[in-house]
């Protein structure tokens, strides 16, 4: 069934109007449900991993304990929350306070940034009449190397959320590569190769307002998915719940503690590091009363780089276990195709021994 426009435009709005019965194109019956172990109404929800960033970087004794507690968290779960991460609360309630104030604006002024086709802007990115569309609007864009910023996106949003937003985006600048070198650390990558590979390298941000829907459980937020990240930081901004990550086969839902960041490892730290980390398959569901906002940003190598397991991590004994690519291709060639679990990354993966060996002998 083909999408209709006020749907593909706006679920915000869709949301303002009396819903008898969910539309077509946003039914998933198919959807796996959480483990009935971890409900809001039936039990309290697992708390994810903690990191302490101060402690992390205290340089005492108590520093190795969270180090080791760092690398176990990325290998168990391959996602964790920092707390103490060194963005002031007021730079946060800032950004809460912006980000609602755009998804208030009136729908035209926001339709200005969208542009049919693209992947960046505003709206639903429809790919064919018959896809699924999730339950929540995005702004998505290119933040980082500057020339790529769009000039109808970055330059053109409400001078105050502009601002914040650029604060916000250094502050987490710092904070992605502080983790990203003890990341590298904890599976002997080549620090100064990481560093060479993310410094100024490809971030953007989305954006996204989850909308009440009276049948939650027929919808998704956003549907099941690995990011094609080194690592995503997200910000649960207005502290609604509503991250599910999938651990041994289950879904669980996720509790974020107040004022904390969410940490994922994305599918590219999964290539370089050669299947040492692996990246976590996650959704977003919503709920029948409050809406959920949300920001995520995220770091990527540079444009220009290739991305494949670092060349220290393989071996004839350890050979690759990822082709390797430029990363333009790799972007342009995940936002051609629909979310669907980790299927992006298995293209990536080199499929026999013959291949693997002929791989390694290449490079």
């Amino acid at each position: 069934m083909a999408a209709t426009s006020y749907s593909v435009t706006s679920v915000q709005q869709l949301a303002t109007e009396p819903i008898n019965s969910i539309p077509q194109h946003f039914l998933r019956p198919d959807q796996e449900p959480p483990s009935p172990f971890f409900n809001e109404n039936t039990g309290p929800l697992p708390t994810i991993p903690i990191i302490d960033m101060k402690q992390l970087l205290s340089g005492e004794a108590s520093a190795e304990f969270e180090l080791e507690n760092l690398y176990s968290s990325c290998k168990e779960w391959g996602l964790f929350q920092v707390v103490n991460h060194g963005v002031s609360i007021s730079l946060l309630e800032n950004l809460k306070h912006e980000i609602e104030g755009f998804f208030q604006l009136p729908l035209e002024e926001k339709m200005k940034y969208k542009k049919e086709g693209d992947f960046e802007g505003y709206g639903t990115v429809i790919l064919s009449n018959d896809q699924k569309l999730d339950w929540g609007d995005r702004f998505y864009m290119i933040t980082n190397p500057l020339n790529r910023r769009k000039p109808h996106l970055f330059p053109e949003l409400p001078s105050s959320l502009r601002i914040t937003l650029e604060s916000y985006i250094m502050e987490l600048q710092k904070l992605a590569m502080t983790l990203l070198g003890f990341l590298g650390k904890g599976v002997k990558m080549d620090v100064n190769e990481i560093g060479e590979l993310f410094e100024d390298g490809m971030q953007s941000v989305r954006m996204t307002y989850y909308p009440p829907c009276p049948q939650p459980e027929q919808v998704m937020g956003i549907t099941a998915h690995s990011d094609a990240t080194g690592i995503t930081i997200l910000n649960q901004v207005n502290g609604v719940n509503g991250l599910e990550l999938k651990k041994d086969g289950v879904w669980i839902p996720v509790n974020v503690k107040a004022n904390a960041l969410v940490v994922n490892l994305g599918d590219i730290l999964e290539i370089l590091s050669n299947g040492k980390y692996k990246s976590v398959e996650h959704r977003v569901s919503v709920n029948s009363k409050k809406e959920r906002i949300s920001i995520a940003t995220f770091f990527n190598p540079k444009f220009e780089s290739e991305i494949g397991p670092m060349m220290k991590l393989t071996s004839p004994q350890n050979p690759p276990l990822y082709k390797r690519i430029q990363m333009e291709k790799y972007v342009k060639d995940f936002f051609s195709r629909r979310l669907d679990g980790k299927s992006y990354l298995e293209l990536m993966r080199i499929k026999t021994e013959e291949q693997t060996a002929n791989i390694y002998s290449t490079t």
